[in-house]
């Protein structure tokens, strides 16, 4: 297979401008979770048009495409990119804006589908390769676990693979620059929720009354200490609050008789997520008993740490390195906060995910802001990446 890179990729200006105007077009047509039919329309018609099996149905509107190399191989590679959107009102202005309201692509997913769909078309012009390539385009991404949800329809055992690789666009990096790491490389997701719940009463006589708000308060002043105290100095974690309710806004002399404290918890590691469990549920109840009230403990596991295996890494570093050169690849990436749901697959095939800089022009907002937008000037990197990666893993 000859060499691709983002040269020549360029210089191919009908197949760059064919995919501008696709991703442009997702862009304008947002689908959020589990409701990507228009999508997943599109990438299925591409994907048969380039002669390449599909099937179809798995985790609702996901689509994988089956393409077998021209030269014999028993090593299969699955290839991941997400479609959803996302419950925001864009405000770019620009004129392939959302046409949905409420709804836009402001993680770059409508690139990641474009990149893979580009790659999915020079590998099927020039099969040379031995072995088999299944391209996954998963739903829902953000939030609701696609993932997860493919897996549990079977994609795996429908299409067990020896490898599977995922890539993100990495907001306000170097157009190109390619970050990743073995092991741990994005925290677990979690959220929380604490409900601690008394009499109350009126705001003129405390006494009278069981006061949640004081323990509440005394939970949310102590909570980073699970951080600091229960969790290993060498282990990276986070506890933040970010939702309170509390009480009735046009009665501020009456004690509430419960408070509710939303969060989140990451974690990278299986041993400090099971603790950031533990310790919420039991600084909750210390807060709560000197003040005779209740306090329990709801702690959602979303999404685990997704954990890139190394010989994969160095499969994706070596692919990375043909199309961008070592010094635009960082093989020891610093841990990143974010969560996604690819380290479901992770958990159940070897692989790696790479991030590929968006850039820091125009449009290049940070993911779920709304002046955000997938910088196009990126699609030939990915192509790339994505089609020296096949040469890679299949070359013999």
């Amino acid at each position: 297979m000859p060499k691709i890179t983002p040269e020549t990729l360029r210089e191919d200006t009908d197949f760059i401008a064919r995919l501008t105007e696709l991703r442009r077009d997702i862009h304008r047509h947002p689908e959020t979770a589990f409701e990507e039919y228009r999508t997943s329309d599109l990438v299925a018609a591409r994907l048969t048009e380039l002669g390449i099996e599909i099937d179809r149905g798995l985790g609702g509107t996901g689509v994988v495409g089956t393409l077998r190399g021209n030269r014999p191989g028993q090593r299969v590679i699955a290839l991941r990119a997400d479609m959803d959107a996302l419950f925001i009102e864009e405000q770019t202005g620009l004129p392939y804006a959302s046409q949905v309201p409420g709804k836009m692509h402001a993680c770059g997913h409508d690139g990641h589908t474009t990149m893979l769909l580009g790659a999915a078309e020079k590998l099927a012009a020039d099969p040379d390769f031995a072995g088999t390539v299944h391209f996954i385009f998963q739903p829902a991404e953000e939030g609701l676990g696609g993932a997860r949800v493919m897996i549990e329809d079977g994609l795996f055992d429908r299409f067990p693979c020896d490898a599977v690789y995922g890539v993100h666009n990495g907001p306000k990096e170097p157009l190109g620059r390619v970050q990743t790491r073995p092991g741990p490389f994005m925290s677990a997701g979690d959220t929380w929720e604490v409900i601690f719940e008394g009499t109350g009463g009126h705001g003129a006589m405390p006494d009278k009354s069981t006061d949640p708000t004081i323990a509440a308060g005394q939970f949310i002043a102590s909570v980073a200490q699970i951080i600091s105290r229960k969790v290993p100095a060498t282990d990276p974690a986070v506890i933040s609050v970010g939702h309170i309710d509390a009480g009735d806004y046009n009665s501020p002399n009456i004690i509430p008789s419960k408070v509710v404290i939303r969060g989140t918890a990451r974690s990278y590691r299986a041993e400090v997520r099971d603790a950031l469990e533990h310790y919420l549920g039991a600084f909750a109840e210390s807060c709560a008993a000197p003040h005779d009230v209740t306090a329990r403990l709801i702690y959602t596991r979303r999404y685990p740490p997704l954990v890139n295996t190394a010989d994969e890494v160095a499969r994706a570093v070596a692919a990375a390195t043909d199309v961008v050169g070592a010094d635009m690849v960082d093989p020891e990436a610093p841990l990143a906060g974010g969560s996604e749901d690819f380290s479901f697959m992770l958990e159940k095939v070897p692989g790696a995910y790479v991030m590929i800089g968006n850039g820091d022009g125009p449009g290049s907002a940070f993911v779920h802001t709304p002046k955000y937008d997938f910088n196009d000037a990126l699609i030939p990197f990915g192509v790339a990446y994505w089609t020296n990666l096949v040469a890679t893993e299949l070359r013999t």
